[in-house]
């Protein structure tokens, strides 16, 4: 089974596009069509622009869409089974699932790049990557300093944002081994100071009209697949400013049985993470349409035939307000979860709100522990769904949210 893959804002790297300008005819009117929507110039940032130009947020995301976009029309798309997106990069997902069409993935873009840059510009906030150390005690420091954790990469990244100077006292003292590196970003993404981002985009994306999904499509929040036009769009507004989750949509690339990944252009950031976390598995980073053969030929050798019923096994219970979690005490990883079954708390400003699941299954993982903090709509456990009795008829499993 094989995957594409799309990059996030970062993955820019000055001049990406120029050979694919100059090898493709129909790349600079594409580009020139596609800059007419956003009402930035895409050739220029794509080809002449400096490594300053293309950080600026407000043009940078509809460059990475353009980009992502302008690669897989070179593709044979029928036999990819499953695609995916790293934050912006899910918008060129959900173009590659048939959710959207290009001009509306880039006209949510440029709104969501040029709503962002704004937020940003209100406060000093920025990011800082947290590599290795224990991730409870990564993640209780981010708490601790009043920051959140933004992006959960896995390979032992977690990504803190939120103030500039919050950020500073908490790379000082460091928790544990960990190292902190200060990310060249305008501002916190994915965190409640987006919020204004959020509305507006939320104002323009309920304008849009969505098909259904014709591939899995896993999304940011927690992994699943998403089996509805209208409910992807709604989590593309939302994924403004909640947690990327990168660390689950890779564990829903191997609980798919995925055996090859094809990152789109500018590639390389999410095949560094997919390498350390999914051992054995064949990888193309398509950066240069010298890449295209090997693209391919890895669809040719990994393709299959694409349903847009999903075949994940699992589901997530996520929590239904913000406060801390309290999980169940009679409850243990391994148990078997029936529908209904309450598995914890969020603990409130107002009190205590049952957290309950809303079909069987084995408790697999706890995605959120005791006392960690939560938002709305986080996942807080991952249940794997019982295995069909042999004598009855197949059936397909579709994760979808518990509240």
């Amino acid at each position: 089974m094989l995957a594409i893959v799309a990059p996030g804002q970062g993955a820019q790297k000055p001049g990406f596009l120029t050979p694919w300008l100059d090898a493709l005819p129909t790349a600079q009117p594409r580009l020139a069509w596609w800059s007419a929507l956003v009402g930035v110039d895409l050739v220029h940032l794509g080809s002449q622009a400096d490594a300053e130009e293309i950080k600026d947020t407000a043009r940078t995301q509809a460059l990475l869409v353009a980009a992502a976009l302008l690669a897989a029309e070179q593709l044979p798309l029928y036999d990819v089974a499953v695609v995916a997106g790293h934050s912006v990069g899910e918008l060129s997902a959900a173009v590659l699932a048939g959710v959207l069409t290009p001009e509306a993935a880039l006209t949510l873009a440029g709104v969501r790049g040029r709503e962002m840059a704004a937020a940003c510009a209100r406060e000093a906030t920025g990011m800082a990557a947290v590599l290795g150390g224990d991730p409870d005690e990564v993640l209780a420091a981010i708490e601790a300093y009043g920051l959140y954790p933004a992006n959960r990469n896995g390979a032992g990244q977690i990504v803190a944002a939120g103030a500039v100077e919050a950020l500073e006292k908490f790379a000082a003292e460091r928790p544990g081994k960990a190292r902190v590196i200060k990310l060249a970003v305008a501002g916190a993404f994915h965190t409640p100071y987006m919020a204004s981002a959020e509305q507006a985009l939320a104002a323009i994306a309920s304008g849009a009209t969505p098909g259904e999904p014709n591939k899995i499509l896993l999304s940011n929040m927690d992994g699943s697949a998403v089996n509805h036009g209208r409910e992807l769009l709604q989590r593309l507004v939302r994924q403004v400013t909640a947690p990327v989750r990168w660390d689950l949509c890779m564990r829903g690339l191997a609980d798919l049985g995925v055996t090859a990944v094809i990152e789109l252009p500018p590639a390389g950031t999410l095949a560094g993470l997919l390498k350390r976390e999914l051992k054995g598995i064949e990888i193309v980073t398509l950066n240069t349409p010298d890449d295209l053969a090997a693209a391919r030929d890895l669809i040719a050798r990994h393709g299959m035939p694409p349903s847009h019923e999903p075949t994940l096994s699992f589901r997530v219970v996520v929590a239904n307000d913000a406060g801390t979690f309290s999980p169940a005490a009679d409850l243990a990883e391994g148990d078997l979860v029936s529908k209904g079954q309450v598995i914890g708390e969020v603990i409130t400003r107002q009190g205590a709100v049952e957290v309950t699941a809303h079909g069987e299954g084995v408790l697999t993982e706890w995605l959120a522990h005791r006392d960690d903090p939560v938002a709305p709509g986080q996942p807080v456990a991952r249940l794997n769904a019982p295995t069909p009795s042999p004598t009855a008829p197949p059936r397909l499993e579709k994760p979808f949210h518990d509240r």
